[in-house]
């Protein structure tokens, strides 16, 4: 099977969502002993394509063009269909990212396929492969599966895959190849304006190492302050579960679940937080997750790495002690 990974960057600026999908890739070319190539499109974006070469790919595609300095739909749409054709994929993969939203169903209708978006996973069966996307906030998976003849796409949602788990290539750098596309200006219908920036305190939890979450468990706002020293000790970022935030206690940009971000941080540490499939969904990706309930029974248990059944009143100091002497030491 040939795969082509078509990787996202911004102002020469990698989503690091593009590497968890570049481990999905991996992984899928392994398992069906194909060829995976990965596109890197901009203006000015060689360096990327050469940090890109420096993974398990058989090579990486260059895409260079005045016009796409700036990302449009028509123009990624339009240069992308080209690539496609040259390179005959059967099976094309992108992070399931905002700007993918944004064209990759207008590319794929424009070659009379269709897309899966969203998924959480795959598996092979028979020879086939079956994506697996979630549907009513996570209530549910459906198992989906590509009817007709190639090219088929598929969008893989963040924290489905874990981009430390990137295979370097072995013995040097992957071949780039600059592939040459025709673009003109007439074919770009939209301008782009300024970047849209979010306001200064948003904090982007997709990015965050270690993420420190608080959910009903923590009673009340009041309480808040302890869970944020804990995470500022750590290194981390302060999250919630969704009551919380609808309560006014934690902006929403703090949310973590089917309704707010979806993050795959190396360490999560759940503060009572009960485990509700709406907020797994949008953790389970964690390297490592640290849950600490006094019911032995909450949900969150069973995707725990480690559990502890306690009072966290009275475990967060302890740690935040413990943390607070090693620091001082």
């Amino acid at each position: 099977m040939n795969i082509l990974l078509i990787t996202e960057q911004r102002a020469s600026k990698w989503n690091k969502t593009s590497f968890e999908t570049l481990a999905a890739a991996q992984q899928i070319a392994s398992e069906t002993d194909g060829k995976l190539a990965g596109v890197v499109i901009g203006k000015g974006v060689g360096a990327l394509a050469d940090g890109l070469a420096a993974n398990k790919l058989d090579e990486v595609l260059l895409v260079e063009h005045d016009l796409l300095e700036a990302y449009t739909p028509d123009g990624y749409t339009t240069v992308l269909g080209q690539v496609i054709a040259q390179s005959k994929p059967d099976l094309v993969l992108l992070p399931h990212t905002y700007q993918v939203r944004d064209f990759v169903p207008k590319l794929a209708a424009s070659l009379g396929k269709g897309m899966i978006g969203d998924c959480i996973g795959y598996r092979r069966e028979n020879g086939r492969l079956i994506f697996v996307r979630q549907m009513f906030q996570g209530k549910t998976a459906a198992d989906v599966s590509f009817q007709g003849a190639p090219p088929w796409f598929a969008s893989f949602q963040a924290g489905a895959f874990r981009a430390d788990l990137v295979v370097a290539r072995a013995g040097g750098k992957a071949p780039v190849r600059a592939v040459s596309v025709e673009l003109k200006p007439e074919q770009i219908r939209t301008k782009p304006l300024e970047l849209f920036r979010e306001a200064k305190q948003a904090v982007d939890l997709t990015q965050a190492p270690i993420i420190v979450a608080i959910g009903r468990g923590i009673k009340a706002p009041e309480n808040i302050p302890i869970a944020e020293k804990l995470a500022k000790l750590l290194g981390g970022e302060l999250a919630a579960s969704r009551p919380i935030c609808d309560e006014g206690w934690l902006p929403m940009e703090r949310q973590i679940g089917s309704s707010g971000q979806t993050v795959a941080p190396k360490l999560y540490l759940a503060l009572g937080i009960s485990g509700a499939i709406q907020h797994v969904v949008g953790m389970k990706g964690a390297r490592t997750i640290v849950a600490i309930n006094k019911d032995a029974n909450a949900p969150i248990f069973e995707v725990a790495d480690y559990g502890i059944v306690g009072d966290i009143f009275e475990i967060i100091p302890a740690l935040t002690e413990e943390l607070e002497k090693s620091k001082a030491g």
